[in-house]
């Protein structure tokens, strides 16, 4: 765990000093969520059924630019082989990049979601429940997409390629997670049968993603 950490640690580092990924994403979750606001501002009886895909849609796409250049930037700057040649197992690169990439949509959605409900005058009666809903919908993304900016690092239209590997993969995150949150953003508190499916589904892509990891980062 302390490889992990210090993996995670030096990415954050690297990170803070520029806020290039992490501006790209918030600026643009927030001009997703924005443009949406002004485009079906007028019509609230159909707010109630868009807003929660609104808000997965500025997730995805804004994570989407994080992921892109999880491992692009340390294979531009040649610092993949380095990590490669570390005296540890592959898996700890895995879980470093994790970390980092969670830090990242966190703070990426902790900045979104109460623009989003002002733009979208809601009142969030259960944050608890939307706090768990959001954050297994995330680290579901994370796991997936971390692996897959792994496998497509090599790739030269690897910007291209990863969104069209990453969305089918991530179907049931993305359809579990809507559903969920538009209970909650409606008042019903009946969201297990979601919790469930994103719970095992994250486990599941953790697990298969550890134990590949070391394959997929191979030249």
């Amino acid at each position: 765990m302390k490889r992990c950490l210090d993996i995670a640690r030096k990415d954050l580092r690297s990170e803070f000093r520029t806020k290039q990924m992490l501006n790209s994403m918030l600026i643009f979750a927030l001009l997703v969520i924005v443009i949406f606001s002004f485009a079906f501002g007028p019509y609230p009886e159909n707010i109630d059924q868009l807003a929660p895909g609104i808000l997965w849609v500025a997730f995805t796409f804004a994570g989407m630019l994080g992921l892109a250049r999880s491992f692009a930037s340390e294979k531009e700057q040649g610092c993949l082989d380095g990590l490669k040649l570390c005296p540890v197992d592959r898996s700890a690169i895995y879980m470093g990049k994790v970390m980092s990439n969670t830090v990242l949509m966190f703070i990426m959605e902790m900045i979104t979601v109460p623009v989003f409900i002002v733009l979208f005058d809601y009142s969030i009666s259960n944050p608890l429940e939307l706090g768990c809903i959001i954050m297994l919908g995330t680290l579901g993304f994370v796991f997936v997409g971390t692996l897959l900016s792994a496998l497509t690092v090599n790739v030269r239209a690897r910007e291209i390629l990863l969104p069209v590997i990453l969305f089918p993969v991530i179907v049931p995150v993305i359809i579990s997670a809507v559903l969920a949150t538009g209970k909650i953003l409606s008042g019903t508190n009946d969201i297990w049968a979601e919790i469930r499916i994103l719970g095992a589904y994250g486990a599941i892509f953790f697990i298969v993603a550890l134990l590949i990891f070391e394959y997929v980062i191979e030249d």
